[in-house]
């Protein structure tokens, strides 16, 4: 597939800040998980961060203890603390 020149730069430029676009994507489904009103709800929004924090690279053990917790709080935390530099 040919890409122009402008089209391999967007693609560049977006894997660039990737770890920035994922840190927004899992603040604001903090935000969602913390306003979610049924358990299914918070299922479907618990399966998106995961698959958010999987894409950063952090550990299974530290994802896990997070959707044990399930925890917005503890979520939003953790994003702040230990997500913030890339």
């Amino acid at each position: 597939m040919d890409r122009t020149p402008y089209q391999e730069k967007l693609i560049q430029r977006y894997y660039e800040h990737k770890p920035e676009i994922m840190r927004q994507k899992l603040s604001e489904l903090t935000t969602d998980l913390y306003l979610a009103e049924t358990p299914k709800k918070r299922e479907a929004i618990w399966n998106r961060i995961v698959l958010a924090l999987r894409n950063l690279k952090v550990p299974e053990d530290r994802i896990k203890f997070l959707t044990e917790r399930n925890d917005p709080v503890t979520l939003a935390r953790y994003i702040e603390n230990h997500l913030e530099k890339f």
